[in-house]
């Protein structure tokens, strides 16, 4: 390889030192997962593991199966007609494709934050409230404690704190957006799927997502897609490229970025295709 990427992060090497790739557990294992939608291949024997409390970030051009890889690690991928999962998906070494394993509480635990925010036209509170309330818990107190935790948590209480009872629609695009993850966070999930969340958010917006995510993987385990070449260099642990269906490349991200091993991985990150 004749050059090397220089992509500079804006967290310090030393901030994500502070938890190495090396040293975390694995919290979800892909072994040979295949997707097909109808007769098309959309992803092709997948072998990625994910690490606990880190940040993955899976970057790729358009229609590479970024978004399809991240629908088949809740299950999501179930509700598209035609799909058609193979191999296995493992959550705690247990197969979340097996006969045991109930959908609604795979949700829970792996939940789910898509690329526009999509509040629901409720009040702030009730958007927090709806999962723990879906799950069973009706007491006042306990579902008042919910929503601020999870809105401290989304680092949003402080701005919301005197609105609550407020649509949720009027809020800016990157408080509803943080509003979401916070929705997420309400029914105490373990793995936090983000497809694309900043695209529609400002430089401001972003910047204050990126560091609600450094702050959150200290507790989940985080799995972001993102065309954004610098943010997965300034915010994950662990890249994984993705072209045409197949994982190409993964590793910790500075060398993802700096020195990768596939002259694809180096193409597609200094801009030659994509």
């Amino acid at each position: 390889m004749t050059s090397s990427v220089r992509v500079s992060p804006v967290i310090s090497r030393e901030r994500r030192d502070e938890f190495p790739v090396s040293s975390a557990s694995i919290k979800i294992s892909c072994q040979g997962l295949t997707l097909r939608y109808g007769n098309l291949l959309a992803l092709k024997d997948i072998n990625l593991d994910i690490p606990a409390n880190r940040i993955t970030a899976v970057i790729g051009p358009s229609g590479c199966g970024k978004s399809s890889f991240l629908k088949c690690l809740n299950r999501m991928i179930d509700l598209i007609p035609n799909a058609v999962v193979e191999g296995r998906v493992l959550l705690d070494s247990v197969d979340i494709y097996g006969d045991t394993m109930d959908v609604v509480t795979l949700r829970r635990r792996v939940g789910m934050v898509f690329q526009l925010p999509n509040p629901f036209p409720k009040t702030i509170f009730d958007n927090v409230a709806y999962g723990p309330r879906i799950h069973g818990i009706k007491d006042k107190k306990v579902l008042e404690e919910i929503v601020e935790r999870s809105l401290k948590s989304a680092i949003l209480w402080d701005e919301v704190k005197d609105r609550l009872h407020q649509s949720a629609l009027e809020l800016s695009g990157g408080q509803q957006q943080r509003l979401c993850i916070a929705r997420v966070l309400a029914v105490e999930p373990e793995v936090i799927l983000l497809d694309e969340p900043a695209s529609a958010l400002d430089p401001t917006a972003t910047l204050l997502l990126e560091e609600l995510l450094h702050e959150l993987k200290q507790r989940y385990t985080i799995v972001i897609v993102t065309h954004n070449m610098q943010q997965a260099a300034r915010i994950s642990d662990l890249t994984a490229f993705f072209l045409n269906g197949e994982l190409i490349e993964v590793g910790p991200t500075e060398k993802i970025f700096t020195r990768p091993d596939n002259s694809k991985t180096e193409a597609y990150i200094t801009g030659r295709f994509g």
